[in-house]
């Protein structure tokens, strides 16, 4: 994904509102905590494929990983 369009990443929100950490959602996916941690602290922008798996064990939309600058 190009970091033009993407603002910050909400995937702490997304955590908090369904009580899980990050060792969960590493789990969860097969995704390193350290890079979670990158992706929740704005370092690094998720990849599509990345950005799909999590969606997918989070149950949500793609568009809600990220604040879209539009």
């Amino acid at each position: 994904m190009s970091k033009e369009n993407i603002g910050k990443c909400l995937l702490s929100n997304l955590l908090r509102q369904r009580r899980m950490t990050q060792a969960d959602l590493a789990y969860l996916t097969g995704i390193n905590k350290h890079q979670l941690s990158n992706y929740m602290n704005d370092k690094n922008v998720m990849s599509l494929k990345t950005a799909r798996i999590i969606s997918k064990s989070l149950k949500c939309k793609i568009d809600d990983l990220y604040d879209w600058i539009v």
